[in-house]
């Protein structure tokens, strides 16, 4: 089975709509949570409370990359230890420039402690490289005819192919539950002109190396820097959003851009300054353990108290169920942790609807301040959406479905109470 295929405009520094790396996929593929199977440090599997099972959503089984619990099985597995095997490549026509451990450095160990950050430590990611020089490629690099959106076959397989032949004497793949491919730079366009980045992820169709499918892979192109001076800072952020695909998390962005979610997930944006992940995305890779988020199925009014998700422990999410496919997200989001940009503290409120395909917009932010031009002043982030959280007093209503969600107040500790509302 073909990953499919996903083509979106190219992304210029000048646009705000702008597109973040592709994902191409085997959604349904049979697997076994790894890169390559054989890894003795998988972690636990989220467990899964009986009273959460009205708000474990799920979606159509043709549905690429879905936002329901539970992942389905093909992906890496998102807690405990991850051995990510990362190699750099060059090409005969795109020589590697300086070492290759300055390209290693270019995303390590930002991306660890990224992902130590979001997770509350729970994903415990390794970055190994084992090869620590540039591994040239027997092709040059317009040999294999990558294009954006380009499937696994036929540049890609044979892309794949050929690392697996140039790194297979000095590399086990079994020992590994991921694979990065940080491609030399000078390597086709930049990444203001079209974003070449993308991930095969639980893809059991694709080439073998020592025996099993190289299942999640994520090639990283070019450099994200978009001339404001920030690369330093903020041009890493490229590889965790891949491997959060690796994970089985979709893209969050649409045709038009980040708009439908702005910088409120790395699925979204991952360039500009540091966000974190939406907390349905941490109880969905099992960040959150379900004592941290109710379900709010019950008819009238519920009190919740929800502190900020960028700390742990406490009370994170209140998710209300509209149906067996989708619901509503209520968090609490504040500037703290992996969450640099935020503007304006508060309770964010979105939708999640497992029906939709990854790329197409499976959830949606509602702006408590619509048209108001956003708060931040961050490089290159999709400033409307910033000002979306809702303050005390403030509420969001669904008339049709009968439910009414507020924000009734703030402690001295920077929890929130929420009133949710059900007829």
């Amino acid at each position: 089975m073909q990953p499919s295929q996903r083509r979106v405009p190219p992304r210029r520094a000048a646009s705000l709509a702008s597109i973040t790396a592709l994902t191409l996929l085997v959604a349904t593929a049979a697997g076994t949570g790894q890169l390559l199977g054989g890894s003795s440090t998988a972690g636990p599997a989220p467990s899964r409370s009986s009273a959460l099972r009205p708000c474990m959503i799920h979606g159509r089984p043709n549905i690429q990359m879905p936002e329901g619990i539970p992942t389905s099985t093909g992906y890496a597995h998102s807690t405990g230890t991850v051995h990510a095997l990362t190699l750099m490549i060059d090409f005969s026509d795109a020589p590697g420039q300086g070492s290759a451990l300055d390209r290693f450095a270019e995303f390590f160990p930002q991306t660890q402690r990224w992902f130590t950050t979001s997770s509350y430590g729970r994903l415990d990611y390794h970055p190994e490289a084992p090869i620590r020089r540039w591994l040239r490629m027997p092709k040059p690099f317009k040999a294999y005819g990558l294009e954006r959106g380009a499937p696994f076959d036929p540049g890609y397989r044979r892309l794949v192919q050929d690392i697996v032949a140039a790194a297979d004497s000095e590399v086990d793949f079994r020992r590994y539950d991921l694979l990065n491919v940080l491609v030399t730079p000078n390597a086709g366009p930049s990444a203001l002109d079209t974003v070449l980045s993308v991930t095969f992820a639980g893809n059991a169709d694709a080439p073998l190396a020592d025996g099993v499918p190289v299942a999640n892979a994520s090639f990283i192109y070019s450099r994200q820097d978009d001339g404001s001076g920030s690369y330093s800072v903020t041009g890493y952020r490229v590889l965790p959003h891949e491997n959060s695909h690796t994970f089985g998390l979709p893209d969050l962005y649409t045709q038009e851009g980040g708009t439908a979610v702005g910088h409120w997930d790395i699925m979204s944006e991952d360039w500009g300054a540091d966000n974190d992940m939406l907390g349905w995305h941490k109880w969905k890779l099992g960040w959150l353990d379900d004592s941290q988020v109710d379900c709010a199925t019950t008819r009238g009014t519920v009190v919740y108290t929800l502190s900020p998700l960028a700390r742990t422990g406490g009370h994170k999410l209140v998710f209300v169920p509209l149906s067996s496919r989708a619901g509503y997200a209520i968090e609490v989001r504040t500037r703290e942790g992996n969450d640099a940009a935020v503007c304006r503290p508060g309770v964010l409120i979105y939708r999640v609807d497992a029906d939709v395909d990854t790329g197409n917009g499976p959830i949606t932010v509602y702006d408590s301040r619509p048209n108001s031009g956003g708060c931040t002043r961050s490089p290159n982030v999709q400033a409307e959406l910033s000002d979306a959280t809702f303050v005390p007093g403030q509420s969001f209503q669904d008339l049709k479905a009968g439910v009414v969600i507020t924000v009734a107040g703030k402690d001295q500790a920077g929890n929130y109470r929420v009133h949710v509302s059900r007829r």
